[in-house]
């Protein structure tokens, strides 16, 4: 049982909204997103900071929640996956891109590298395809390849053009089982180097 006199009370502001919790000095910041805010869109998966499915923004930067204690962030602000959208009847561009280029498989990993790819289209609005695969080192992907990923984050870029295309049959093998996609500037899939092999930076083998 907590005694009561190791209690600490915490303010932050996430994704807009500011929260102010009594909780346990030992409390991961991962855990009270999750479970006191209820925003379970931050995944929790090495639980080493390593996958980067926990990836958050705090104050800008991007962070590891399942690193950081939650009195770690006091008086932070904070976005989670959840902060992207502007509303929840619509996507944010990034969100949409993934949605149009098949960026995404089981989902698991994508939070966090939607968060990562958001921190860095915020510093660099027009990356190159090796400025977006050093981005993604951090997160580990075990079933894109990362590809469609490169892909995704290119056609944000190039928003809101590439986001306002109409929806055409999408032949291209990516499109899984040839399920109606949107129609996609020519991005090549591969950039210079090759991305996705097992010796790939980033690679989620």
């Amino acid at each position: 049982m907590t005694d009561a006199s190791t209690m600490v009370e915490v303010r932050v502001t996430v994704n807009g909204r500011a929260y102010t919790r009594t909780v346990e000095p030992r409390l991961l910041l991962s855990d009270f997103l999750r479970h006191e805010l209820g925003l379970t869109g931050t995944h929790v998966g090495c639980e080493h900071g390593v996958c980067g499915a926990c990836t958050i923004l705090v104050d800008e930067d991007t962070a590891r929640s399942c690193l950081m204690f939650v009195v770690q962030a006091d008086g932070c602000a904070i976005t989670t996956v959840e902060g992207l959208a502007p509303s929840e009847s619509e996507l944010s561009p990034l969100q949409d891109a993934f949605w149009t280029a098949h960026g995404l498989q089981c989902g698991f990993c994508t939070p966090g590298i939607l968060i990562s790819m958001e921190a860095l289209l915020r510093e660099n609005p027009s990356p190159t395809d090796d400025e977006i695969r050093a981005g993604l080192s951090g997160n580990l992907c075990r079933c894109t390849g990362y590809q469609n990923i490169v892909k995704a984050v290119r056609l944000a870029s190039l928003a809101p053009q590439a986001s306002d295309v109409a929806l055409t049959p999408d032949p291209s093998p990516t499109s899984g089982r040839g399920e109606t996609g949107r129609g996609l500037p020519p991005l090549p899939l591969v950039g210079e180097g090759g991305w996705g092999g097992e010796g790939s930076p980033g690679a989620g083998s």
